[in-house]
C-alpha cells in the first residue's frame, strides 16, 4: 500500500470514529439544541441583563445564556484553571461555567489527536490544521461557524463585514468556516537587522540606510577589527528565509512567493532575486564580513560572538536587544546593540499578519454549540478582550499615569510577562485571546523595541502580504511531496554557491535546469491555479 493511500485511509477511519462518539443525540435518538446545556434553571426563570456592567460587548447582551451552563474548553496550559480569576469572572458574567481541561505544550497535541479519535470533543478545542478542521467540519462534527453569524456580532464585524475575504480564504468550497481566527494579535515588528552602536558610533559609522552603506560599514569594521567577522547569524539556512524580504522574494508561503507586478505565483529559488541575494551574501562571505561558520553557528556560538568584539551586526528577534544587553551588561556597560534598517533593494521587512485562523480555535457541534460560540464572540469583543489579556481592573489591576496595567499583587516581581498571568489569574491562554488588548503588557515595549516599532512604521518598510490561499486536499498533499525535495536541493544550492568560490553563472544555470527536474513551476502552479480560485469567489 502506498503511503498517501495508507494516509488517507486513516483519515477516513478517524473521521468515521470521531463521527460515531460525537452525535448530540438524545435517548430517543433525536438530535437535540439547548442554548445552555449541563444543568437546566426551570424555563421561565427571570435573568438579569448586566451587559452594562462590563463594558463594551459589541453587541452582545449578559449573560450569554438563560441557564446555568457548563461547557469543557481544552487549552494548552501547565496551570489548573478552574479556580483562577479568568474562569470565575467568566461564570460571573455570562452564566458560563467552564471546565478547563488544561495540557501542557509538550503532551498537548498528542492528547487532543487521541481525544479527536475518540469522537468525545470538548465544546471547545484547539490544535487541528485547517485541512483537518474543513474535513470533520463538513462531517458535522465541528461547527460550521457562519451558519451563526447573527447571533455573533463580534465575529460578524470583524469576519464579514470589515474583511470579507475570510471565509474565500479559511473556509471550505461552501465557504463555510470552521475556525475562529485571532484578531490583531502581532507586534508590528518582532524581528530584523540588529546593530552594535556603540561600537558604530564609537568609530564614526554611521547606521546604514542602503545595502550598499551596508556592505560599506562592514568593511570599515572588518580593518578596525581584523580578527572579527562583522556579520553573524544563527538561523542556519533559514537566514535565506529571513533576509529575502529585503530582496521582493519573501512570504509567508515561502518558497511560493506572490508577485504583485504580474499578479502571479512564483518559486522563490530560481528568481533573478534570489540570485542577487546569493551574489551579496557570496561577497560579503569571500571577503571575511559574513561568519565563516554561519550555516552552522549555534545559538551559544553566535551569543558569544555577538556580546564581544567577533561580530557586530545580525538578524533576530526584538527581544535580544535587551535579552544581549542585560546578559554583559556588568562587563560592557557600554553595549547598546539596536534595531537597524533592512538590508536589500526593497528595504523591507515582513508585514505580519491582522488576522490568523493557524490556531484551529473551534467548536463541537453538540447541544452547548451555542453557548461556545457566544462565549468566544463574548471574547473577541473589547469586554471579553481586556478580561483575558489585561484582567479586571480595581481588582488585579489598575492604568497608572502613562495608560500601562500596574498589578499591584505582583509588585514584587521583577518584570510582569505573560507568563506570569497566565500562572497567577489564568490570562493569556494560548486559544482563549482572539483579540488581545493592545494596552496588555505583551505590548510594553521597552525603549529599544518601542524604536523598532516606530522606525519602521514611521518609514512604512513593509512587503506588501500576500493573498491567504485556500488549497485543496490533493494541493495540500502534491505540495507536501514536492517542498522536502525541492527545499533540501535549494539549500544545499544556496549554501555551496557561496561557500564555494568557483560557483557563478554557469552553477546557476545548473540550478536552474534542476530545480525545474525538481518541480519548481509544478510547485508554483499549484498556487496559481488556487489563486485563480480566490478571485473567482472574491
Amino acid at each position: 500500500m502506498s503511503k498517501r493511500l495508507l494516509s488517507m485511509t486513516l483519515i477516513l477511519v478517524l473521521v468515521g470514529t470521531l463521527l460515531a462518539g460525537c452525535g448530540s443525540k438524545n435517548a430517543g435518538g433525536k438530535e437535540t439544541n439547548s442554548n445552555g446545556g449541563g444543568t437546566n434553571a426551570p424555563s421561565n426563570t427571570v435573568v438579569e441583563d448586566i451587559t452594562n456592567e462590563y463594558g463594551d460587548t459589541g453587541g452582545l447582551k449578559l449573560p450569554l445564556v438563560d441557564k446555568p451552563t457548563k461547557l469543557t474548553w481544552m487549552v494548552v496550559s501547565e496551570t489548573p484553571l478552574n479556580d483562577k480569576l479568568v474562569a470565575k469572572e467568566i461564570e460571573k458574567r455570562t452564566g458560563i461555567t467552564v471546565d478547563f481541561q488544561h495540557y501542557s505544550p509538550a503532551t498537548f497535541q498528542d492528547k487532543l489527536r487521541l481525544i479527536v479519535a475518540s469522537g468525545k470533543l470538548p465544546d471547545i478545542f484547539h490544535g487541528l490544521k485547517r485541512d483537518e478542521l474543513k474535513r470533520i467540519g463538513q462531517q458535522k462534527a465541528v461547527v460550521a461557524i457562519n451558519d451563526y453569524v447573527d447571533m455573533l456580532p463580534n465575529f460578524k464585524r470583524l469576519y464579514v463585514d470589515e474583511n470579507p475575504w475570510v471565509a474565500n480564504s479559511y473556509g471550505d468550497e461552501n465557504n463555510n468556516i470552521y475556525t475562529w481566527p485571532v484578531y490583531n494579535m502581532n507586534r508590528d515588528v518582532n524581528h530584523g537587522m540588529m546593530y552594535r552602536k556603540d561600537i558604530f558610533d564609537k568609530h564614526n559609522i554611521p547606521e546604514w540606510t542602503n545595502t550598499e552603506e551596508f556592505y560599506q560599514a562592514l568593511k570599515k569594521l572588518k580593518e578596525i577589527y581584523p580578527d572579527s567577522y562583522p556579520m553573524a547569524s544563527k538561523t542556519k539556512e533559514t537566514i535565506f528565509k529571513d533576509l529575502s524580504y529585503g530582496w521582493g522574494i519573501g512570504g509567508a508561503s515561502y518558497p511560493a512567493i506572490y508577485s504583485e507586478s504580474d499578479k502571479t505565483w512564483k518559486f522563490a529559488g530560481v528568481q533573478p532575486e534570489h540570485k542577487e541575494m546569493l551574489d551579496f551574501l557570496k561577497k560579503l562571505y569571500n571577503e571575511g564580513l559574513l561568519d565563516q561558520e554561519f550555516l552552522t553557528d549555534t545559538t551559544d556560538s553566535w551569543t558569544a560572538k555577538m556580546t564581544t568584539d567577533k561580530s557586530f551586526v545580525t538578524w533576530d528577534w526584538i527581544g535580544r536587544l535587551d535579552l544581549f544587553y542585560n546578559q554583559v551588561s556588568s562587563q560592557y556597560p557600554e553595549y547598546d546593540l539596536r534595531y537597524a534598517n533592512p538590508i536589500g533593494p526593497t528595504g523591507n521587512i515582513r508585514t505580519l499578519p491582522l488576522i490568523n485562523a493557524d490556531f484551529g480555535i473551534t467548536v463541537a457541534n453538540n447541544e452547548n454549540k451555542e453557548a461556545a460560540l457566544k462565549l468566544l464572540d463574548y471574547l473577541t469583543s473589547p469586554s471579553g478582550s481586556e478580561l483575558i489579556t489585561l484582567g479586571v481592573e480595581g481588582v488585579n489591576f489598575n492604568f497608572d499615569e502613562n495608560g500601562k496595567p500596574v498589578y499591584p499583587e505582583l509588585a514584587d516581581l521583577p518584570n510582569i510577562e505573560i507568563k506570569v498571568l497566565e500562572e497567577h489569574y489564568g490570562m493569556w491562554i494560548e486559544g482563549m485571546y482572539l483579540n488581545p488588548d493592545r494596552r496588555s503588557v505583551y505590548y510594553n515595549y521597552t525603549e529599544k523595541e518601542q524604536e523598532a516599532q516606530d522606525k519602521m512604521v514611521s518609514a512604512n518598510k513593509f512587503e506588501p502580504l500576500d493573498p491567504v490561499l485556500n488549497l485543496t486536499e490533493d494541493e495540500i498533499a502534491l505540495i507536501a511531496e514536492l517542498q522536502t525535495s525541492i527545499e533540501k536541493s535549494m539549500n544545499e544550492f544556496n549554501s555551496k554557491y557561496i561557500l564555494n568560490k568557483n560557483y557563478g553563472d554557469k552553477e546557476w544555470a545548473d540550478w536552474l535546469v534542476t530545480a525545474e527536474k525538481n518541480g519548481a513551476s509544478k510547485y508554483a502552479e499549484v498556487f496559481n491555479q488556487a489563486q485563480k480560485r480566490f478571485e473567482a469567489n472574491k
